[in-house]
């Protein structure tokens, strides 16, 4: 049995997961265009969980409690959704901004929702000697501990940043699709067997 089941006691589908371990998505970051100029010092008057700083940023600042997330909203009706645990949630958050922003009488619609980034984060259970992975991953790798205390991780296939920590805590980002950042864990997962710290 797989020590980390999905969302509780589900067993891992070890086809997909072969080394029994399912990265938690921890953040969706998705775009979207209300197709229409907002004024946005009037949305922060009139929407209740806004901020406007123009001085700081050139965007409303918004945010919802479910599902809990940020949007940044900018004059042109870009939008930026960040927050979100999953694909679904993103999409149903940016859905309730654009319905406010309606509400507040724009003219707003829904256009090329697209999900920019996924953050995956995960624990192998084990620590994880980082000179040695830099070392011999040098074309992928830089390690400076002085600087960061994680190894910086560039997969070329998928296109993936992973973050690997001695505590064998890793974060995975960059991903399109969630299957990217499986995928990305997959390939790393035999390599972090093989820098395990203490084998004797």
């Amino acid at each position: 049995m797989a020590e980390q089941g999905l969302e509780g006691s589900q067993p891992v589908d070890l086809k997909k997961h072969p080394s029994g371990i399912v990265p938690t998505l921890q953040n969706i970051v998705s775009t979207v265009n209300l197709d229409c100029k907002l004024n946005l010092k009037d949305i922060a008057l009139h929407a209740r969980n806004a901020e406007y700083n123009p001085k700081r940023f050139a965007a409303v600042i918004m945010r919802i409690r479910e599902p809990k997330t940020t949007a940044l909203i900018f004059a042109s009706g870009k939008m930026v959704c960040t927050g979100a645990k999953s694909e679904h949630q993103s999409k149903l958050a940016a859905r309730k901004y654009a319905r406010i922003i309606q509400k507040l009488g724009f003219p707003a619609t829904f256009k090329d929702f697209k999900i920019q980034n996924i953050v995956g984060s995960c624990d192998v259970k084990f620590p994880i000697r980082l000179e040695g992975l830099a070392y011999s991953h040098g074309a992928f790798s830089s390690y400076e501990p002085e600087l960061f205390p994680g190894l910086i991780y560039r997969m070329k296939q998928p296109k993936i940043v992973l973050l690997i920590f001695v505590s064998g805590k890793i974060v995975l980002t960059g991903a399109k699709v969630r299957d990217e950042i499986y995928t990305a864990f997959e390939n790393i997962y035999p390599v972090l067997t093989e820098y395990r710290k203490n084998q004797q």
